[in-house]
Protein backbone atom coordinates (compact mmCIF):
# COMPACT_ATOMS: atom_id res chain seq x y z
CA UNK A 1 0.00 0.00 0.00
CA UNK A 2 1.37 3.39 -0.91
CA UNK A 3 0.35 6.68 0.66
CA UNK A 4 -1.60 9.19 -1.38
CA UNK A 5 -3.06 12.40 -0.05
CA UNK A 6 -5.94 14.66 -1.06
CA UNK A 7 -5.71 18.30 -0.07
CA UNK A 8 -9.10 19.84 0.55
CA UNK A 9 -8.40 23.37 -0.60
CA UNK A 10 -9.63 26.05 1.73
CA UNK A 11 -10.12 23.65 4.66
CA UNK A 12 -6.63 22.60 5.63
CA UNK A 13 -7.74 18.95 5.81
CA UNK A 14 -5.56 16.22 4.36
CA UNK A 15 -7.11 12.80 3.85
CA UNK A 16 -5.11 9.66 3.07
CA UNK A 17 -6.40 7.96 -0.03
CA UNK A 18 -5.58 9.88 -3.21
CA UNK A 19 -2.70 11.81 -4.69
CA UNK A 20 -1.77 15.30 -5.73
CA UNK A 21 -0.37 15.53 -9.23
CA UNK A 22 1.07 18.35 -11.32
CA UNK A 23 0.14 20.94 -8.71
CA UNK A 24 -3.59 20.15 -8.97
CA UNK A 25 -5.58 18.06 -6.49
CA UNK A 26 -6.59 14.73 -7.96
CA UNK A 27 -10.17 13.61 -8.07
CA UNK A 28 -10.91 11.56 -4.92
CA UNK A 29 -11.94 7.99 -5.35
CA UNK A 30 -15.64 7.21 -5.04
CA UNK A 31 -14.98 5.61 -1.67
CA UNK A 32 -13.39 8.79 -0.32
CA UNK A 33 -16.13 11.04 -1.62
CA UNK A 34 -18.94 9.08 -0.04
CA UNK A 35 -17.38 7.37 2.97
CA UNK A 36 -14.99 9.88 4.53
CA UNK A 37 -16.93 12.37 6.67
CA UNK A 38 -14.21 15.03 6.32
CA UNK A 39 -14.65 15.15 2.56
CA UNK A 40 -18.44 15.43 2.74
CA UNK A 41 -18.30 18.01 5.54
CA UNK A 42 -15.73 20.13 3.69
CA UNK A 43 -17.83 20.05 0.53
CA UNK A 44 -21.00 21.05 2.38
CA UNK A 45 -19.24 23.87 4.19
CA UNK A 46 -17.75 25.16 0.95
CA UNK A 47 -21.09 25.09 -0.88
CA UNK A 48 -22.85 26.72 2.06
CA UNK A 49 -20.27 29.49 2.04
CA UNK A 50 -20.88 30.28 -1.64
CA UNK A 51 -24.67 30.14 -1.40
CA UNK A 52 -24.75 31.99 1.91
CA UNK A 53 -22.78 34.90 0.50
CA UNK A 54 -25.03 34.99 -2.55
CA UNK A 55 -28.12 35.04 -0.34
CA UNK A 56 -26.68 37.90 1.72
CA UNK A 57 -26.05 39.72 -1.55
CA UNK A 58 -29.74 39.16 -2.49
CA UNK A 59 -28.83 37.11 -5.55
CA UNK A 60 -32.00 35.10 -4.82
CA UNK A 61 -34.50 34.54 -1.99
CA UNK A 62 -33.57 30.87 -1.82
CA UNK A 63 -31.53 28.16 -3.51
CA UNK A 64 -30.48 24.55 -3.31
CA UNK A 65 -27.36 22.90 -4.68
CA UNK A 66 -26.67 19.19 -5.08
CA UNK A 67 -23.29 17.68 -5.93
CA UNK A 68 -22.81 14.04 -6.75
CA UNK A 69 -21.18 11.46 -8.96
CA UNK A 70 -22.27 8.31 -10.75
CA UNK A 71 -22.66 6.45 -7.43
CA UNK A 72 -24.99 8.98 -5.85
CA UNK A 73 -25.23 12.32 -4.09
CA UNK A 74 -22.29 13.60 -2.06
CA UNK A 75 -23.66 16.86 -0.68
CA UNK A 76 -26.91 18.83 -0.63
CA UNK A 77 -27.15 22.39 0.70
CA UNK A 78 -30.19 24.69 0.80
CA UNK A 79 -30.31 28.33 1.89
CA UNK A 80 -32.97 31.01 2.29
CA UNK A 81 -36.67 30.64 1.58
CA UNK A 82 -38.85 29.82 -1.42
CA UNK A 83 -39.81 33.48 -1.62
CA UNK A 84 -39.16 36.70 0.21
CA UNK A 85 -41.14 37.12 3.43
CA UNK A 86 -42.37 33.52 3.71
CA UNK A 87 -41.26 30.80 6.10
CA UNK A 88 -41.11 27.90 3.61
CA UNK A 89 -37.52 26.78 2.97
CA UNK A 90 -36.19 24.96 -0.10
CA UNK A 91 -35.74 21.21 0.08
CA UNK A 92 -34.91 18.45 -2.37
CA UNK A 93 -38.54 18.16 -3.53
CA UNK A 94 -39.22 21.88 -3.91
CA UNK A 95 -40.26 22.67 -7.48
CA UNK A 96 -38.43 25.29 -9.52
CA UNK A 97 -39.15 26.83 -12.90
CA UNK A 98 -36.22 25.34 -14.82
CA UNK A 99 -36.49 27.86 -17.68
CA UNK A 100 -34.00 26.92 -20.43
CA UNK A 101 -32.98 23.70 -18.70
CA UNK A 102 -36.16 22.65 -20.52
CA UNK A 103 -34.07 22.70 -23.69
CA UNK A 104 -31.73 19.95 -22.47
CA UNK A 105 -33.45 18.04 -19.65
CA UNK A 106 -36.60 18.07 -21.77
CA UNK A 107 -36.38 18.71 -25.49
CA UNK A 108 -32.82 17.56 -26.23
CA UNK A 109 -33.42 14.38 -24.22
CA UNK A 110 -36.57 13.74 -26.27
CA UNK A 111 -34.64 14.26 -29.52
CA UNK A 112 -31.89 11.91 -28.29
CA UNK A 113 -34.46 9.20 -27.68
CA UNK A 114 -35.95 9.66 -31.13
CA UNK A 115 -32.46 9.48 -32.66
CA UNK A 116 -31.87 6.30 -30.67
CA UNK A 117 -35.06 4.84 -32.13
CA UNK A 118 -34.10 5.83 -35.68
CA UNK A 119 -37.07 8.18 -35.98
CA UNK A 120 -35.06 11.40 -36.24
CA UNK A 121 -31.79 12.04 -38.06
CA UNK A 122 -29.67 14.96 -36.88
CA UNK A 123 -28.41 15.69 -40.40
CA UNK A 124 -31.91 15.70 -41.89
CA UNK A 125 -33.60 18.92 -42.98
CA UNK A 126 -36.16 20.26 -40.54
CA UNK A 127 -38.73 20.17 -43.34
CA UNK A 128 -38.59 16.36 -43.33
CA UNK A 129 -40.40 16.49 -39.99
CA UNK A 130 -42.13 19.87 -40.33
CA UNK A 131 -42.99 20.10 -44.05
CA UNK A 132 -45.12 23.20 -43.44
CA UNK A 133 -42.15 25.09 -41.98
CA UNK A 134 -41.46 27.09 -45.11
CA UNK A 135 -39.87 30.39 -46.04
CA UNK A 136 -36.68 31.83 -47.59
CA UNK A 137 -33.62 29.75 -46.68
CA UNK A 138 -35.49 27.27 -44.49
CA UNK A 139 -35.14 24.31 -46.85
CA UNK A 140 -31.45 23.95 -45.96
CA UNK A 141 -31.89 24.20 -42.17
CA UNK A 142 -31.19 20.85 -40.48
CA UNK A 143 -32.03 19.44 -37.07
CA UNK A 144 -28.34 19.86 -36.29
CA UNK A 145 -28.61 23.58 -37.01
CA UNK A 146 -31.42 23.88 -34.46
CA UNK A 147 -29.50 21.87 -31.86
CA UNK A 148 -26.36 23.97 -32.27
CA UNK A 149 -28.18 27.34 -32.47
CA UNK A 150 -26.78 27.93 -35.95
CA UNK A 151 -30.03 27.84 -37.91
CA UNK A 152 -30.12 31.55 -38.71
CA UNK A 153 -33.17 32.07 -36.52
CA UNK A 154 -33.24 35.09 -34.19
CA UNK A 155 -32.76 34.68 -30.46
CA UNK A 156 -36.42 35.41 -29.70
CA UNK A 157 -39.26 37.70 -30.68
CA UNK A 158 -41.53 39.48 -28.15
CA UNK A 159 -44.66 38.00 -29.66
CA UNK A 160 -46.43 38.23 -26.30
CA UNK A 161 -46.47 42.00 -26.81
CA UNK A 162 -48.37 41.52 -30.06
CA UNK A 163 -50.94 38.98 -28.87
CA UNK A 164 -51.69 36.73 -25.91
CA UNK A 165 -53.78 34.32 -27.98
CA UNK A 166 -52.26 30.85 -27.88
CA UNK A 167 -52.90 29.94 -31.51
CA UNK A 168 -51.68 33.32 -32.72
CA UNK A 169 -48.41 33.10 -30.79
CA UNK A 170 -47.95 29.54 -32.02
CA UNK A 171 -48.34 30.71 -35.63
CA UNK A 172 -45.95 33.61 -35.10
CA UNK A 173 -43.30 31.41 -33.47
CA UNK A 174 -43.62 28.77 -36.18
CA UNK A 175 -43.52 31.32 -38.97
CA UNK A 176 -40.51 33.31 -37.75
CA UNK A 177 -38.26 34.05 -40.75
CA UNK A 178 -34.51 33.46 -40.68
CA UNK A 179 -32.31 36.40 -39.79
CA UNK A 180 -29.13 35.01 -41.35
CA UNK A 181 -27.72 32.22 -43.48
CA UNK A 182 -27.83 28.82 -41.73
CA UNK A 183 -24.46 27.63 -40.46
CA UNK A 184 -22.80 31.04 -40.55
CA UNK A 185 -23.16 32.09 -36.91
CA UNK A 186 -24.18 30.80 -33.49
CA UNK A 187 -27.16 32.75 -32.19
CA UNK A 188 -28.74 31.21 -29.09
CA UNK A 189 -32.40 30.85 -30.07
CA UNK A 190 -35.52 30.13 -28.04
CA UNK A 191 -37.38 29.81 -31.32
CA UNK A 192 -35.05 26.98 -32.36
CA UNK A 193 -35.85 25.21 -29.09
CA UNK A 194 -39.55 25.69 -29.72
CA UNK A 195 -39.19 24.10 -33.19
CA UNK A 196 -37.32 21.10 -31.77
CA UNK A 197 -40.28 20.57 -29.47
CA UNK A 198 -42.56 20.64 -32.49
CA UNK A 199 -40.42 17.97 -34.16
CA UNK A 200 -40.80 15.75 -31.09
CA UNK A 201 -44.55 16.17 -31.19
CA UNK A 202 -44.92 15.54 -34.94
CA UNK A 203 -42.68 12.46 -34.91
CA UNK A 204 -43.96 10.90 -31.68
CA UNK A 205 -47.61 11.76 -32.12
CA UNK A 206 -47.71 12.98 -28.51
CA UNK A 207 -47.45 16.37 -26.89
CA UNK A 208 -43.94 17.13 -25.67
CA UNK A 209 -44.87 16.89 -21.99
CA UNK A 210 -46.64 13.54 -22.37
CA UNK A 211 -43.80 12.08 -24.43
CA UNK A 212 -41.23 13.02 -21.80
CA UNK A 213 -43.29 11.82 -18.85
CA UNK A 214 -44.13 8.48 -20.46
CA UNK A 215 -40.73 7.66 -21.97
CA UNK A 216 -38.21 9.32 -19.61
CA UNK A 217 -39.42 10.74 -16.33
CA UNK A 218 -41.92 8.13 -15.17
CA UNK A 219 -39.76 5.08 -16.06
CA UNK A 220 -36.77 6.67 -14.28
CA UNK A 221 -38.82 7.51 -11.18
CA UNK A 222 -38.57 11.27 -11.73
CA UNK A 223 -42.01 12.16 -10.39
CA UNK A 224 -41.22 15.85 -9.76
CA UNK A 225 -40.47 16.63 -13.41
CA UNK A 226 -43.48 18.16 -15.14
CA UNK A 227 -44.96 20.95 -17.19
CA UNK A 228 -48.02 22.87 -15.89
CA UNK A 229 -47.90 21.68 -12.26
CA UNK A 230 -51.30 21.37 -10.56
CA UNK A 231 -52.48 23.96 -8.04
CA UNK A 232 -52.16 21.39 -5.26
CA UNK A 233 -48.37 21.68 -5.53
CA UNK A 234 -48.21 25.47 -5.17
CA UNK A 235 -46.80 25.37 -1.60
CA UNK A 236 -43.79 23.44 -2.94
CA UNK A 237 -43.15 25.78 -5.89
CA UNK A 238 -40.65 28.64 -5.77
CA UNK A 239 -42.26 31.77 -7.27
CA UNK A 240 -40.46 33.76 -9.95
CA UNK A 241 -41.17 37.33 -11.02
CA UNK A 242 -43.81 39.90 -10.17
CA UNK A 243 -45.71 40.38 -13.44
CA UNK A 244 -48.60 42.81 -13.27
CA UNK A 245 -49.95 41.54 -16.61
CA UNK A 246 -50.32 38.08 -15.12
CA UNK A 247 -51.76 39.08 -11.76
CA UNK A 248 -48.65 39.67 -9.66
CA UNK A 249 -46.16 37.11 -8.36
CA UNK A 250 -45.89 34.23 -10.86
CA UNK A 251 -46.08 30.91 -9.00
CA UNK A 252 -46.64 27.54 -10.61
CA UNK A 253 -46.87 29.10 -14.07
CA UNK A 254 -43.92 29.24 -16.44
CA UNK A 255 -41.97 32.49 -16.19
CA UNK A 256 -41.19 32.75 -19.91
CA UNK A 257 -43.97 34.79 -21.49
CA UNK A 258 -44.05 33.02 -24.84
CA UNK A 259 -44.21 29.58 -23.20
CA UNK A 260 -46.87 30.88 -20.80
CA UNK A 261 -49.19 32.04 -23.56
CA UNK A 262 -48.54 28.81 -25.46
CA UNK A 263 -50.20 26.99 -22.59
CA UNK A 264 -47.12 26.29 -20.49
CA UNK A 265 -45.57 23.62 -22.72
CA UNK A 266 -42.87 24.49 -25.23
CA UNK A 267 -39.54 23.13 -26.37
CA UNK A 268 -37.68 26.17 -25.06
CA UNK A 269 -39.25 26.63 -21.58
CA UNK A 270 -41.99 25.39 -19.27
CA UNK A 271 -40.45 22.47 -17.38
CA UNK A 272 -40.57 22.41 -13.57
CA UNK A 273 -38.39 20.11 -11.53
CA UNK A 274 -36.72 19.38 -8.22
CA UNK A 275 -33.17 18.90 -7.00
CA UNK A 276 -34.06 15.27 -6.31
CA UNK A 277 -35.12 14.50 -9.87
CA UNK A 278 -32.35 16.50 -11.54
CA UNK A 279 -29.89 14.53 -9.42
CA UNK A 280 -31.40 11.29 -10.72
CA UNK A 281 -31.12 12.64 -14.26
CA UNK A 282 -27.50 13.78 -13.83
CA UNK A 283 -26.47 10.39 -12.46
CA UNK A 284 -28.04 8.75 -15.50
CA UNK A 285 -25.87 10.95 -17.72
CA UNK A 286 -22.76 9.90 -15.80
CA UNK A 287 -23.81 6.25 -16.06
CA UNK A 288 -23.88 6.18 -19.84
CA UNK A 289 -27.53 7.17 -20.15
CA UNK A 290 -29.04 4.66 -17.71
CA UNK A 291 -30.86 5.18 -14.43
CA UNK A 292 -30.92 1.86 -12.64
CA UNK A 293 -32.69 -0.56 -14.96
CA UNK A 294 -34.09 2.28 -17.06
CA UNK A 295 -32.23 3.40 -20.17
CA UNK A 296 -32.85 7.09 -20.70
CA UNK A 297 -30.65 7.23 -23.80
CA UNK A 298 -27.94 5.01 -25.29
CA UNK A 299 -24.33 5.68 -24.38
CA UNK A 300 -23.43 6.19 -28.04
CA UNK A 301 -26.09 8.84 -28.67
CA UNK A 302 -25.32 10.51 -25.35
CA UNK A 303 -21.64 10.79 -26.27
CA UNK A 304 -22.53 12.16 -29.68
CA UNK A 305 -24.79 14.87 -28.28
CA UNK A 306 -22.56 15.94 -25.37
CA UNK A 307 -19.30 16.28 -27.29
CA UNK A 308 -18.36 19.43 -29.21
CA UNK A 309 -20.33 19.69 -32.43
CA UNK A 310 -17.44 21.74 -33.85
CA UNK A 311 -14.93 23.04 -31.31
CA UNK A 312 -13.56 25.60 -33.78
CA UNK A 313 -17.02 27.05 -34.40
CA UNK A 314 -18.75 27.37 -31.01
CA UNK A 315 -19.08 26.13 -27.45
CA UNK A 316 -22.06 23.96 -28.29
CA UNK A 317 -22.69 20.26 -28.39
CA UNK A 318 -25.96 19.01 -29.81
CA UNK A 319 -28.37 20.84 -27.55
CA UNK A 320 -25.86 21.11 -24.73
CA UNK A 321 -23.44 23.90 -23.91
CA UNK A 322 -19.74 23.12 -23.54
CA UNK A 323 -16.76 24.96 -22.03
CA UNK A 324 -15.26 27.66 -24.21
CA UNK A 325 -11.77 26.94 -25.52
CA UNK A 326 -9.24 29.01 -27.39
CA UNK A 327 -9.94 29.53 -31.07
CA UNK A 328 -13.73 29.26 -31.05
CA UNK A 329 -15.50 31.73 -33.32
CA UNK A 330 -18.64 31.96 -31.20
CA UNK A 331 -19.27 31.64 -27.48
CA UNK A 332 -22.51 31.71 -25.55
CA UNK A 333 -22.88 34.99 -23.69
CA UNK A 334 -22.66 34.96 -19.90
CA UNK A 335 -21.28 32.57 -17.32
CA UNK A 336 -22.87 29.11 -17.48
CA UNK A 337 -21.18 27.73 -14.38
CA UNK A 338 -18.08 26.19 -15.84
CA UNK A 339 -14.53 27.13 -14.93
CA UNK A 340 -10.99 26.24 -15.85
CA UNK A 341 -11.27 23.47 -13.23
CA UNK A 342 -13.58 21.28 -15.34
CA UNK A 343 -12.64 18.98 -18.21
CA UNK A 344 -13.41 19.56 -21.88
CA UNK A 345 -15.81 16.62 -21.64
CA UNK A 346 -18.07 18.75 -19.44
CA UNK A 347 -21.54 19.68 -20.66
CA UNK A 348 -24.41 21.57 -19.12
CA UNK A 349 -26.87 24.42 -19.42
CA UNK A 350 -28.32 27.37 -17.56
CA UNK A 351 -31.83 28.65 -17.07
CA UNK A 352 -32.88 32.31 -17.05
CA UNK A 353 -34.68 31.92 -13.71
CA UNK A 354 -31.41 31.06 -11.92
CA UNK A 355 -30.95 27.36 -12.60
CA UNK A 356 -28.02 25.33 -13.94
CA UNK A 357 -26.77 21.80 -14.42
CA UNK A 358 -23.14 20.84 -15.04
CA UNK A 359 -21.94 17.29 -15.75
CA UNK A 360 -18.23 16.41 -15.96
CA UNK A 361 -17.72 12.75 -16.96
CA UNK A 362 -13.92 12.89 -16.68
CA UNK A 363 -13.99 14.07 -13.08
CA UNK A 364 -17.17 12.06 -12.39
CA UNK A 365 -19.10 14.94 -10.89
CA UNK A 366 -22.33 16.82 -11.42
CA UNK A 367 -23.33 20.17 -9.95
CA UNK A 368 -26.96 21.28 -9.82
CA UNK A 369 -28.03 24.76 -8.75
CA UNK A 370 -31.67 25.73 -8.46
CA UNK A 371 -32.71 29.24 -7.50
CA UNK A 372 -35.30 31.89 -8.37
CA UNK A 373 -33.05 34.86 -8.94
CA UNK A 374 -35.81 36.62 -10.96
CA UNK A 375 -37.87 37.01 -7.78
CA UNK A 376 -39.05 39.74 -7.60
CA UNK A 377 -37.47 41.06 -10.82
CA UNK A 378 -35.36 39.82 -13.72
CA UNK A 379 -33.21 42.93 -13.32
CA UNK A 380 -31.30 41.02 -10.62
CA UNK A 381 -28.19 39.78 -12.46
CA UNK A 382 -26.10 38.59 -9.49
CA UNK A 383 -26.54 34.89 -10.30
CA UNK A 384 -23.89 34.84 -13.05
CA UNK A 385 -20.90 34.98 -10.74
CA UNK A 386 -22.52 32.59 -8.28
CA UNK A 387 -22.58 29.75 -10.79
CA UNK A 388 -18.87 30.01 -11.54
CA UNK A 389 -17.93 30.46 -7.88
CA UNK A 390 -19.93 27.35 -6.98
CA UNK A 391 -18.21 25.28 -9.67
CA UNK A 392 -14.76 26.49 -8.62
CA UNK A 393 -15.54 25.81 -4.96
CA UNK A 394 -16.78 22.29 -5.59
CA UNK A 395 -13.81 21.40 -7.77
CA UNK A 396 -11.38 22.87 -5.23
CA UNK A 397 -12.60 20.27 -2.75
CA UNK A 398 -13.11 17.29 -5.04
CA UNK A 399 -10.18 18.12 -7.30
CA UNK A 400 -9.75 18.02 -11.05
CA UNK A 401 -7.65 15.73 -13.20
CA UNK A 402 -8.30 17.42 -16.52
CA UNK A 403 -8.77 21.14 -16.14
CA UNK A 404 -9.01 23.56 -19.02
CA UNK A 405 -6.27 26.04 -19.88
CA UNK A 406 -6.96 29.69 -18.99
CA UNK A 407 -9.16 31.41 -21.57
Amino acid sequence: MHRRSLWLLGTGICVIGCHKAQGRPATPSAELRHAVPAVVAALRDTIRGVLGRALADTAFPGAIAVVGDRRGEIAEVAVGHLTWGEAAVPDRHSLWDLASLTKVVGTTTAIMRLVDEGRVEVAAPVQRYLPDWIGPGKSVVTVRHLLTHSSGLPSFKPYDRITTNRDSIDRLMFGTPLDSTPGQAMIYSDIGGYLLGKIVERVSGQTLDRFLVSTVYQPAGMTDMMFTPPASLLPRIAPTEIDTLRGGLVRGKVHDERAYYLGGVSGHAGLFGSANDLSVYARALLNGGSSGETRVVSAAVLQRFTGYADSTFSDRGLGWQKPSITGMRFRTAGAWGASTQVSTATFGHTGFTGTSIIVDPVNDVYIILLSNRVNPTRANARIGGVRTRLTDAVMSVLGSTSGLPPR
